[in-house]
C-alpha cells in the first residue's frame, strides 16, 4: 500500500465524527472496512449488547467502504497519526482485510492483544497467524471467515466431484454444466482459479506463505494450461451473483460460490432447495476480516474487552452465524454448544468444521496473486 500524502476527504469526514465527545460516556470508536452490513452489525447488534454490559460506554461505528480500498483508508488514518506523533489515535478498534492487516503490521501500526483476552485461546485456523505471508499472530482475531465452495444441484449431480481431478473428468462427461466467472465479476471465480493453481502447480505452500520468487511465474502459467482446456467444457457466468442465479434457474448444475451469499439466497427463497455444497480437496480459498487494535488507540483496555466480547462463542453463534451466515472467526467447536441444532446444521451440514479446517485455504500472497491473474489472461483467455 502506498503511503498517503493526504487523507481522502470522505474518510476525514467520517473520522471527524469520531472525535466528537459523546456527553459523559466513554466512546469506543470502531472503524470497519467492508460492506455496510458490517457497520450495521456493530451499530445495531454488537454495540448495544456491549453497552448494556458496560454502563457509561458508547460504541460508535463508521465504515470506510468495501474491499482493500476500505482497509487502505484505515491504514492512511493510522499512518498519518503516527507520522504526526499523536499521543493517542482516534480509532480504538478496526476491522480490516488481510492485506491491510499485513501492511499495518509491517509499519508498526498495531498493538498485540490476543494473549490478553480469553478469545485469543479460541482461534485455530492458519489465517489467525498468516495474512498473505505476513505473520500477524498475536495481533488479530478473525471477526468471521468467508469461504468459497462448490455448489451443485443434487437432483442432477448424484456424486459431486470431491477433488479437482474428479472435476476435470466430470466436466468432460457433463459439458456446459459447470459455470464460473473467470477472474472478472467476483472473487468466487478468482478463488476457483487460485485453487486450481494451488492444486496443479505443486507450490501451494509457497503461494500461501512465500517467499515470493518471480521465476515461479512460469510454473504458474504451466498449471494454467490445463485450465484453458477445462474451460472448453464450462459456462462463463457474469459474476458471483450470476453463478448463483444460473444454479437456481437450472442453467448450470455446479459452480463455485461464497457460502454466506449462498445461504443468504436460501434464506431469501431465491435458491433451489436441491442445491448443496461441497468443498473439494486440496481446497479452495476463503478469507477473514480481522479485529485489530491500533498501536496508540485511546482506549486500549476497552478495545480488548470489546473484541473479547465480539469473539466470544455466544456472540459468534448469535450474530456471526445465525444473522449473517458467516463461518465463525474462532474455532467452530466452541460455537456449536451455543447454537440450536437446526441453525448449526444449516451452516455445517454440507461442509462440516473438520473439512473446513482441512480444505479451507488462504488466498496466495499478493505478488503471486497478481501473477495468477496475469497468467489467466495470458494463458487461458487469449
Amino acid at each position: 500500500m502506498r503511503k498517503p500524502s493526504f487523507l481522502a476527504a470522505t474518510l476525514a469526514a467520517l473520522l471527524l465524527s469520531l472525535a466528537l465527545p459523546a456527553a459523559a460516556d466513554t466512546t469506543l470508536n470502531v472503524v470497519s472496512a467492508g460492506d455496510q452490513n458490517m457497520v450495521d452489525y456493530v451499530n445495531n447488534f454488537l454495540g448495544p449488547k456491549f453497552e448494556a454490559l458496560n454502563p457509561g460506554v458508547k460504541v460508535r461505528a463508521v465504515g470506510t467502504g468495501p474491499g482493500d480500498a476500505g482497509s487502505q483508508k484505515i491504514y492512511e488514518k493510522l499512518s498519518a497519526e503516527k507520522g504526526a506523533n499523536a499521543a493517542t489515535w482516534d480509532i480504538d478498534v478496526a476491522v480490516v482485510h488481510q492485506r491491510g492487516a499485513a501492511t499495518m503490521m509491517k509499519e508498526a501500526l498495531l498493538a498485540p492483544y490476543t494473549k490478553d483476552i480469553a478469545a485469543g485461546k479460541l482461534i485455530s485456523r492458519d489465517s489467525a497467524t498468516n495474512a498473505l505471508g505476513t505473520n500477524v499472530g498475536g495481533y488479530v482475531i478473525p471477526m468471521f471467515h468467508s469461504q468459497i465452495v462448490f455448489a451443485y444441484n443434487s437432483d442432477v449431480v448424484k456424486a459431486p466431484p470431491k477433488s479437482f481431478d474428479e472435476l476435470k473428468e466430470w466436466v468432460r462427461k457433463n459439458p456446459k454444466q459447470f459455470g464460473y466467472n473467470g477472474v472478472k465479476g467476483g472473487m468466487s471465480g478468482v478463488g476457483f482459479v487460485t485453487g486450481w493453481v494451488e492444486a496443479y502447480s505443486g507450490m501451494a505452500g509457497q503461494l500461501e506463505r512465500g517467499p515470493y520468487d518471480a521465476s515461479k511465474k512460469a510454473v504458474i502459467d504451466k498449471s494454467l494450461e490445463s485450465l484453458k482446456d477445462f474451460n472448453k467444457y464450462v459456462v462463463m457466468t457474469p459474476g458471483n451473483a450470476g453463478t448463483l442465479d444460473m444454479l437456481n434457474r437450472g442453467e448450470i448444475s455446479m459452480g463455485p460460490v461464497w457460502v454466506d451469499m449462498f445461504y443468504t439466497w436460501v434464506a431469501d427463497g431465491k435458491m433451489n432447495p436441491s442445491v448443496k455444497l461441497e468443498l473439494p480437496k486440496p481446497g479452495l480459498p476463503g478469507q477473514p476480516m480481522y479485529y485489530v487494535v491500533p498501536a496508540k488507540a485511546a482506549h486500549q483496555a476497552l478495545a480488548r474487552k470489546f473484541i473479547d466480547f465480539a469473539a466470544s462463542p455466544e456472540i459468534q453463534a448469535e450474530g456471526i452465524v445465525k444473522q449473517f451466515n458467516w463461518y465463525p472467526g474462532i474455532d467452530a467447536k466452541y460455537v456449536k454448544p451455543k447454537m440450536d441444532e437446526k441453525s448449526w446444521d444449516k451452516l455445517f451440514a454440507d461442509v462440516p468444521p473438520d473439512q473446513l479446517q482441512k480444505y479451507g485455504r488462504p488466498f496466495p500472497l499478493s505478488d503471486y496473486f497478481t501473477d495468477i491473474l496475469e497468467g489467466y489472461e495470458q494463458v487461458v483467455s487469449k
